[in-house]
């Protein structure tokens, strides 16, 4: 089962404590993670399914490439990050 980690930060705001939920995609998991959890998905996702502006995904270390879609591959021992983007300077 892949395993959905959130920052302390993001935990701070919404009820997302750390899962293992099945799925191929990235999509197939968080799709799994939020069924019954309308707050974080709504933080996370736009109405259209795409990762808000302000988050940002890491699969296995590295930064989710389809952000639209969220079709990026993984794998069943795979570990997703889901954090806060900071910008500014």
């Amino acid at each position: 089962m892949v395993s959905v980690q959130f920052t302390q930060n993001l935990q701070r705001h919404v009820a997302c404590g750390e899962r293992e939920v099945d799925g191929a995609t990235v999509r197939e998991v968080l799709d799994a993670y939020f069924a019954g959890n309308a707050q974080a998905r709504g933080y996370v996702v736009d109405d259209q399914g795409a990762l808000r502006h302000h988050m940002m995904i890491f699969v296995d270390g590295r930064p989710l490439a389809d952000r639209r879609e969220l079709s990026d591959a993984v794998r069943p021992d795979s570990t997703i990050h889901v954090l806060q983007a900071l910008s500014g300077g």
